[in-house]
């Protein structure tokens, strides 16, 4: 065999080799934990009632097919991927989520699940926190295993992390029924302290396994949901009850946000003020050119706020005007304008920084 030609077959071998780990302008990876907020269809690989897998989710997704994303289209993970300049990553429990498609990142998501591992119990088979962050130790070791220990340390390191957690805790756990058994456990700010304190235990596990920055969202207006306004508005007006418990959530997840920022001595953490990012256009809604903020667009009952999102449901023809896309999540363009306050939004919205911040500074790194 000549030599020139063995010449070629090893330099190709090695620029191949070469070419496994991620190249030097590649996008940062992108990690999602959380609920369906976030979930872009790990439940469809579950039996679970928590699915988005059937019409009309995803009509205006760019397949006009339902991908498990909650949503009429993209959802904020989809939404910030295109902002960091990524690919949307791939539910973790995909098939297609090998080789390349693993630097991309990973999401984790579920819908259903909380804080606590009794929440969203009546939902049976999905992937509770715990096990979402045992899924994120499994995907390191995978890739450790295509481009070394020490590149996957620096993948994730470099990582952007969401983490959406807190809504399901007191919708589907401590006010799913009267007397539920958390409530009767907890007077609702003893249950906060508790979550809370539950909370910061599965962010510092999250920096153990190398995350540096997590976006971290507080609940939306818990109350002001069209699946709330149905079973407790007369006039329209806010869930009383709903709104106490995300209005004492919210403040304390800062708090301790800013605290453990302060003991690890960097801002890995940063506070996304989701509650006053939809408060802006639940509170005037023709603002940000929605006719409406209290209907969901897909639904039935009440403000379309009775059970879920099907295709007998009622269905608007033009999902950009509505806020909420069915009882309980916003429409992609509702999605679009809490995305554009967590890129450039003030301290009132990110705290301590927005995600132009973060990524002009770690770009300096």
């Amino acid at each position: 065999m000549d030599n020139s030609f063995i010449s070629v077959m090893i330099f190709g071998l090695l620029f191949t080799l070469a070419n496994v780990g991620p190249p030097a302008d590649a996008a940062r990876a992108f990690f999602v934990f959380g609920d369906s907020l976030v979930d872009n269809g790990n439940n469809n690989y579950l039996a679970t009632t928590a699915r988005a897998d059937a019409y009309p989710y995803g009509i205006d997704y760019p397949t006009h097919r339902a991908t498990g994303r909650f949503s009429n289209g993209l959802n904020i993970p989809d939404l910030i991927s295109e902002q960091i300049g990524s690919e949307p990553t791939l539910p973790y429990l995909s098939r297609e989520l090998t080789g390349q498609k693993l630097l991309v990142g990973a999401n984790f998501a579920s819908a259903g699940i909380g804080i606590l591992n009794d929440t969203g119990v009546q939902f049976v088979n999905i992937i509770r926190i715990r096990q979402q962050l045992q899924y994120f130790m499994q995907y390191q070791q995978r890739v450790s295993a295509l481009i070394g220990p020490q590149q996957t340390r620096s993948l994730v390191n470099n990582a952007l992390v969401l983490m959406t957690l807190g809504g399901n805790d007191f919708v589907t756990n401590y006010y799913l029924v009267p007397f539920s058994a958390r409530s009767r456990q907890f007077a609702l700010p003893d249950y906060v302290v508790y979550i809370i304190s539950e909370y910061r235990k599965i962010l510092m596990s999250l920096y153990e396994m190398g995350a540096r920055r997590v976006l971290v969202t507080g609940t939306g207006p818990l109350g002001c949901v069209p699946a709330e306004l149905a079973q407790h508005s007369r006039a329209g007006e806010c869930a009383v009850e709903l709104q106490r418990a995300a209005g004492l959530f919210n403040p304390q997840l800062v708090q301790m946000l800013l605290q453990l920022n302060s003991e690890l001595g960097s801002d890995v953490f940063i506070a996304v003020n989701a509650n006053d990012m939809h408060m802006d256009w639940i509170g005037n809604p023709q603002a940000f050119g929605f006719v409406t903020s209290k209907v969901a667009c897909c639904g039935q009952g009440p403000y379309n706020g009775i059970g879920l999102c099907t295709v007998a449901s009622n269905l608007c023809p033009n999902r950009d005007v509505y806020a909420f896309w069915d009882p309980f999540h916003p429409s992609e363009r509702a999605n679009r304008l809490i995305v554009q306050n967590i890129v450039t939004g003030s301290t009132k919205y990110m705290n301590p920084m927005n995600l132009s911040t973060i990524m002009e500074l770690d770009a300096r790194v």
